[in-house]
């Protein structure tokens, strides 16, 4: 049984309709970094063990594979899945363990 997408707090969201796990509201700037080894700081707005929606002004395209750090962490891959002018929705390539969401989670709400 799929369980309805969590919002913090509730808002539309570009390709909502297909969210299947638990996404939590943060803010946390953290470093994205694409295969042309471009590295670009960003503003990470909600995350959750599937993927994560940010803010930058680095333009990317649906499809592109990128490398999500932050603070204190190693670099997650991602695909872009969606862009909306300077908002972005990645997927993660394989999703994080819950430990390590609620520790990210923890530290983008300080």
């Amino acid at each position: 049984m799929t369980q309805p997408a969590f919002h913090d707090p509730i808002e539309p969201v570009t390709g909502e309709e297909n969210r299947h796990a638990l996404r939590r509201s943060v803010k946390m700037r953290a470093h994205l970094r694409d295969r042309g080894q471009t590295r670009f700081e960003i503003e990470v707005t909600d995350l959750s063990q599937s993927g994560f929606r940010a803010e930058t002004s680095f333009t990317l395209w649906p499809g592109t594979i990128v490398w999500l750090t932050l603070p204190g962490m190693a670099a997650l891959e991602a695909v872009v899945a969606w862009r909306d002018k300077f908002k972005y929705g990645c997927a993660f390539a394989k999703p994080i363990h819950p430990a390590v969401f609620d520790h990210i989670v923890a530290l983008g709400n300080r």
